[in-house]
């Protein structure tokens, strides 16, 4: 337990200098026709490029954590990196003219090619690539890959309010982590600690409505989390973690997760914590 906490501090260490040094350097540029700014729930002007910065302290901490093997290194920094740079395309030349996964595949089914279905497409085959790094078998590589790039987009779901994706990656997380130590397993409680170190250190800015993940940042953190769900369970639990995925953006489709939340007393409280109040008139 004593190696993995060390890999585990380590890990969450870099991940969170990294990024805060990469989101300092990144705010500090011109941002020449505001490529990455955005409105946001408030109609209030806020930069996307924590996005970036998440994805850049991840992909450090990814290269530089000790206690991962070769193959998994290379796994996670092909699914944070990978989909991170789909997202950063989809935040930069995305429309509005589709939304939402059936919007973009139906879309695809016309012959119009969106940003959306190059990132729904992008991200599942880097999501599979990484899974075959980490997989015995195509059956564990299918079921694997499409985890990791559900979660990918699961993530980006909940980009919709303050800090509310990070939370929810913590909240998810953090049972991967402890269970990392618990078993004395310094690779699995290395790879969840990475993520969640530089989601964190990011947090106050996003809670504080100055900055957000965008898909860039969102795609990657779930992507990584995703990563570390399928290396740490067993058979019967990525089945039922790619089962609750493909539930929950199904029901994406239908059901605000915002409306939901808010409805929940307990839900909202911790949607709330640490954020503005919501404007009344």
């Amino acid at each position: 337990m004593a190696r993995g906490l060390l890999y585990a501090l380590a890990g969450a260490a870099v991940g969170a200098v990294a990024a805060r040094a990469a989101y300092a350097a990144f705010v500090r540029r011109p941002d020449p026709g505001e490529r990455w700014t955005r409105k946001n729930h408030r109609g209030e002007p806020i930069t996307l490029l924590e996005g970036p910065a998440f994805v850049a302290g991840a992909s450090a901490a990814a290269a530089l954590t000790p206690g991962l093997p070769a193959r998994v290194r290379l796994a996670a920094l092909l699914a944070g990196a990978g989909s991170g740079a789909l997202g950063a395309y989809d935040d930069l030349y995305g429309t509005t003219s589709s939304k939402g996964f059936k919007g973009h595949l139906t879309a695809l089914a016309r012959g119009e090619v969106t940003s959306g279905a190059v990132k729904i497409l992008g991200i599942g085959a880097t999501g599979l690539g990484a899974a075959a790094l980490v997989s015995q078998g195509p059956v564990d590589t299918l079921v694997n890959g499409a985890a990791i790039a559900g979660a990918a987009n699961l993530a980006n779901l909940f980009d919709l309010r303050p800090g509310r994706a990070i939370k929810v990656a913590l909240l998810t997380g953090g049972p991967l982590l402890a269970a990392g130590l618990l078993r004395g397993s310094p690779q699995h409680a290395a790879l969840a600690a990475i993520p969640l170190g530089a989601a964190a250190a990011l947090l106050p800015d996003d809670l504080g409505e100055r900055a957000m993940l965008g898909d860039a940042g969102a795609n990657a953190l779930g992507a990584l989390l995703g990563l570390a769900a399928v290396t740490r369970l067993g058979r019967p639990g990525r089945y039922a973690l790619l089962g609750t995925v493909a539930a929950l953006t199904a029901a994406s489709e239908k059901v605000s997760f915002t409306k939901v939340i808010a409805g929940n007393p307990v839900l909202n409280r911790i949607d709330m914590l640490g954020r503005r109040p919501v404007a009344t008139r």
